[in-house]
């Protein structure tokens, strides 16, 4: 089923006319051929001007972001903007500049053979994080690790990434790229992706929901647009569509949702089912896209005591309330075990960490009509906490039937602070795990991200081992998150980003490619974080913490120029949280 169509609010950048966009097309076209040429020297220096100008640039960045969202720059909610904004941009930029310097040397990133091993199936997984000490110092006790596809084996693997240095295409290609409008990092390092994995040339057009950023975007990427390899557009549906299907435009990414996918690939409304049967598509470009996700937490039953009770409970309020709960990856759904003696206090928790959290401004369009679309389907609907002008209260739908037939709540992704809750019967890990996957891969709509949430203490038993194993090899999502938030899997950089792969144009649900992925691979699967079960400090990103606005700007530091000396600062703010 297709995701809501996003009405366009009223332009606060006027529109690029369609004479200047062509004008504009025609000079980056020119230069296609020209980027695919510059010598990785010379990519590694404009990547370092990069993090320099974002240094510059970072605190208007973050102001702008948390003026539009409503939240006060001061204020621990605004470090939101600081984590997901120049602080997961400047590590991308830095893991890139250190890929370059890797394929320089060795004609691929660096990938230690230790770090290699095989799923019983013969999958290769590759460890890619922590990549240093102080990815260690700063995520203790977080690991992650990309799955290839079926058929990359140890001797291949090498032979699989950064083959657009490899085989570089004389003519170059020129990608336009379709800026979501939410989380304020995934147009600039869409453009990196592009940029510097795909060799292509990039021209942005902005989302008119966060297009306010656009012109930060262009002066960070100043030394791309001096030299004729980048340019930011603004406008939306008609400017957007002129550019799709220009015929000097090679590729094309979006991140937004399947209903634009389809507009863009299938044509108007009216004859494209009868296109899409057909296999007739208006638009043949090549088109990568990350369009969104039904996203389920599978909470694996347990002995978890009162304070892993409410850490988790934290946990899962975090993956709702993040960015007004207009991400991706935003928790949509909890899968829980019916016959677990704890489920219902988990729940509580849940609900009661979610009515404490200050209601925040639902600045993305059409966000309270899709609140009342599931408030109508549910009249049950829980409503937690107050909810001023301007703002929706988090909702809470529990007890969902797991047999219905179209169920709203599995098959449309709401984009605003709504959390579903589906019981399925089993009562230990053994019973529930299998058919938990099974509902998330068959019923669910989406394979974009899911999160699992698993004790230590379960997994010591072998036979839950065995069936948590089974579930991580059969779940059909391109980033999976155990005991943390996939939103891990989408700011280390290093990870994959994108859809389980295998949507065809005519089901594209969430998507197809991957952006992100520093390591440079071609044929991965699945990127899959490990986290412990609870830590000390609490995770900065956690929403309950009362010191991330203080933490984001020293991490955008860290990561310009990692160094033990920073870590105190950065550890001594988390534990005041």
């Amino acid at each position: 089923m297709p995701s809501y169509a996003f009405p366009s609010p009223p332009p606060t950048i006027e529109p690029t006319p369609v004479a200047e966009i062509d004008a504009i097309v025609d000079r980056l076209a020119a230069m296609k051929g020209e980027w695919v040429s510059v010598p990785i020297d010379e990519r590694i220096a404009i990547l370092g001007e990069l993090k320099q100008r974002l240094l510059d640039l970072d605190h208007e960045w973050v102001e702008a972001g948390a003026r539009a969202k409503g939240l006060a720059a001061g204020e621990a909610p605004s470090g939101e903007e600081w984590l997901g904004g120049p602080g997961v941009t400047m590590r991308n930029l830095r893991l890139l500049e250190g890929g370059l310097h890797e394929v320089k040397a060795e004609g691929q990133p660096h990938i230690d053979r230790s770090r290699i091993s095989q799923r019983p199936d013969g999958r290769l997984v590759v460890g890619v994080f922590p990549g240093d000490l102080v990815d260690k110092l700063l995520y203790g006790g977080f690991t992650a690790e990309v799955w290839m596809q079926r058929g990359v084996t140890r001797d291949t693997l090498a032979d699989t990434q950064a083959v657009h240095y490899k085989h570089r295409s004389p003519k170059g290609r020129l990608a336009l790229v379709l800026g979501a409008g939410n989380v304020s990092s995934i147009p600039p390092m869409d453009a990196l992706y592009k940029l510097f994995v795909e060799d292509e040339v990039v021209l942005l057009k902005m989302n008119p929901v966060n297009e306010y950023l656009g012109p930060i975007f262009r002066r960070m990427f100043a030394p791309l647009v001096d030299r004729g390899f980048f340019e930011v557009v603004y406008g939306g549906v008609e400017q957007g569509a002129h550019l799709a299907n220009h015929p000097r435009i090679d590729t094309i990414h979006i991140t937004g949702s399947d209903a634009t996918h389809d507009a863009i690939v299938w044509g108007p409304a009216e004859g494209r089912a009868e296109r899409k049967a057909k296999g007739e598509p208006v638009n043949g470009k090549p088109i990568t896209s990350e369009l969104g996700n039904v996203t389920p937490v599978i909470v694996v039953p347990g002995p978890w005591s009162e304070s892993e009770l409410q850490f988790q409970a934290e946990n899962v309020a975090t993956m709702v309330a993040n960015n007004a709960s207009f991400n991706c990856n935003a928790a949509k759904l909890l899968v829980t075990p019916e016959g677990w003696d704890q489920r219902e206090a988990f729940l509580a928790r849940v609900r009661k960490v979610l009515a404490g959290i200050p209601a925040r401004k639902a600045y993305y369009p059409g966000a309270e009509q899709r609140w009342e679309a599931f408030v109508e389907a549910h009249p049950e609907a829980l409503k937690l906490g107050d909810a001023p002008e301007q703002t929706l209260p988090w909702t809470y739908i529990g007890g969902l039937d797991p047999d219905a037939d179209e169920e709203l709540c599995f098959t449309r992704e709401p984009f605003c602070g709504v959390l579903h809750e589906v019981p399925l019967p089993g009562k230990t890990a053994v019973e529930f795990l299998p058919r938990a996957v099974e509902f998330c891969n068959d019923k669910v709509w989406g394979t974009l991200a899911c999160m699992v949430l698993v004790h230590p203490k379960t997994r010591k038993d072998p036979a839950a081992e065995a069936a948590f194993q089974e579930a991580l090899d059969d779940l059909r999502y391109g980033g999976i998150a155990v005991n943390t938030w996939a939103g891990l899997n989408y700011g280390l950089g290093v990870l994959t980003w994108g859809a389980y792969p295998g949507h065809p144009l005519t089901d594209i649900q969430s998507g197809r490619g991957v952006v992100h992925n520093t390591k440079m691979f071609d044929k991965p699967e699945k990127s899959i974080v490990y986290a412990p079960f609870t830590s000390f400090p609490k995770p900065p990103w956690f929403v309950t913490h009362g010191r991330t606005h203080r933490i984001g700007p020293k991490l955008v530091r860290m990561e310009a120029g990692p160094s033990l000396l920073r870590v105190p600062g950065i550890a001594i703010q988390a534990a005041l949280g």
